[in-house]
């Protein structure tokens, strides 16, 4: 087989070890990057009113609706349930 000429290789190139680059802190780099370039002054997307609406509706009528179905019975159970998990709870957990 005859001779091939090689060429020298290059030295290799450096590069930061893999456990200096933590994926968190890339993470937050890129993000802030992301930031800076973000427009300050763009206003957040308006919400569609007609959904705001029926929003407001439904909570203000859900409610009342419900407590007018239940007996006085299930009233009372639901609420002593309520009170019970309430009272479970330490003044820390919060």
């Amino acid at each position: 087989m005859p001779e091939r000429s090689s060429k020298p290789k290059p030295p290799p190139k450096k590069r930061a070890p893999a456990a200096t680059q933590d994926t968190n802190l890339v993470a937050s780099r890129v993000f802030g990057e992301f930031l800076a370039k973000a427009d300050p002054d763009a206003a957040p997307p308006a919400k569609n009113p007609a959904a705001v609406a029926l929003g407001k509706l439904g909570g203000a009528k859900g409610g009342p609706a419900r407590a007018a179905k239940l007996s006085p019975k299930k009233r009372a159970a639901i609420a002593k349930k309520a009170a019970k998990a309430r009272w479970k709870r330490t003044p820390n957990s919060e």
